[in-house]
């Protein structure tokens, strides 16, 4: 997700979005959405992810959200340690970035609202999952309904959990 804010916008709770509840997230969506100069988001599909890998697949879901953005921007703050030129714009990367700017925070806040209400959509033709409760994350029930039905279609091939190394799903 990227997110454009005014100069010296302030917005008290916002935060990382890891450590915020699922209510104080979706309260802050709407306020940063009203705030924001311009938003958007970017996806790279399972199989995008198993060719290029996780890192290279963040990147390009940031390139594909930067370029969905109508109004002119000089910086990119990025949350994290890698991130590739896109077009002539300067970028920075930070390391927890969304504990110290509010539009990575802001950013990642509308990011894991938009993944947790795409997993639930994922969780009505994947009921066997509990994407819906897990929200894809390796969670011990997962882990189970993955041993027990294998890999779904939206499942990462090459994300492999040590418990089912020895197994394969496809």
């Amino acid at each position: 997700c990227s997110v454009i804010f005014p100069k010296k916008i302030k917005i008290k709770e916002i935060n990382d979005s890891k450590l915020l509840s699922i209510y104080k997230r979706i309260k802050l969506e709407k306020i940063i959405k009203e705030k924001a100069v311009d938003y958007s988001f970017g996806i790279a599909n399972v199989e995008e992810i198993d060719k290029i890998n996780i890192l290279n697949a963040s990147i390009l879901s940031m390139h594909r959200s930067l370029s969905q953005i109508k109004n002119d921007f000089d910086l990119i703050l990025v949350d994290g340690n890698r991130f590739k030129n896109y077009k002539d714009k300067k970028h920075i990367c930070i390391v927890k970035g969304d504990s110290k700017y509010v539009s990575i925070a802001a950013a990642s806040i509308l990011a894991k609202n938009f993944r947790d209400r795409l997993m639930i959509e994922l969780s009505k033709t994947y009921d066997k999952y509990d994407f819906d409760k897990n929200k894809g994350y390796p969670t011990k029930n997962h882990k189970k309904f993955l041993m027990q039905h294998g890999y779904s279609l939206v499942h990462r091939k090459t994300f492999k959990i040590k418990e089912l190394q020895h197994k394969l799903f496809y």
